[in-house]
């Protein structure tokens, strides 16, 4: 009998290793499930936040593609303008009877390239009579006024554009500040002379 109670605990030893065993391997099998799992998720959610960032960069590309060319291309709005002025102020052209004609020529071609632009979102910072703002406004001088209100943009010195949200070029601006009344009477003096 002795013999029969050691097999029946060696059997019994046996069984609670296989018991043991099987419980270990479920629960490294679970652990391993749930590891998977858990990078599975993980994969999945860095594909997703990728497949985001290059949807925004696609968006990007699409939008400010364009951007230096806009930004290159307002120096022909510019030369434009120029040109109108310097004809306008030319003695020896104010005397010849077609310069209106040709004046209005290059309206039309600065009228286009404006719509050009606008169809394009790249629009023209209003400027007239608004506060500074140094996020749109780069001032280039100052200028002592009573009227308006300190930090008031009183002179534009060259247009500013937007494309879309973004900055493409600052107005450069002259801006009201106070009078400074030393300065008011120094101004009243070289008058009297």
């Amino acid at each position: 009998m002795t013999d029969n109670n050691e097999k029946d605990q060696s059997q019994d030893k046996d069984s609670s290793k296989n018991s043991e065993k099987t419980q270990n391997d479920k629960v490294s099998v679970e652990e391993k499930l749930k590891e998977t799992e858990d990078k599975l998720l993980r994969s999945l959610a860095e594909i997703e936040n990728q497949r985001r960032r290059f949807e925004k960069e696609i968006k990007d590309a699409f939008e400010f593609g364009s951007f230096n060319f806009a930004k290159e291309s307002l120096a022909i709005l510019d030369n434009l303008q120029r040109a109108k002025n310097a004809i306008r102020n030319d003695d020896v052209l104010k005397d010849n009877k077609d310069l209106e004609k040709f004046l209005d020529n290059i309206s039309i071609i600065e009228k286009d390239l404006t719509s050009i632009f606008e169809k394009n979102n790249i629009k023209k910072i209003d400027t007239n009579n608004k506060k500074f703002d140094p996020n749109l406004h780069q001032a280039m001088t100052e200028i002592e006024d009573s009227k308006a209100t300190p930090g008031t943009i009183l002179q534009e010195i060259q247009a500013g554009y937007m494309l879309g949200e973004r900055l493409l070029r600052p107005a450069l601006v002259g801006v009201s500040k106070k009078i400074n009344p030393k300065n008011h009477e120094k101004n009243e003096k070289k008058e009297e002379k």
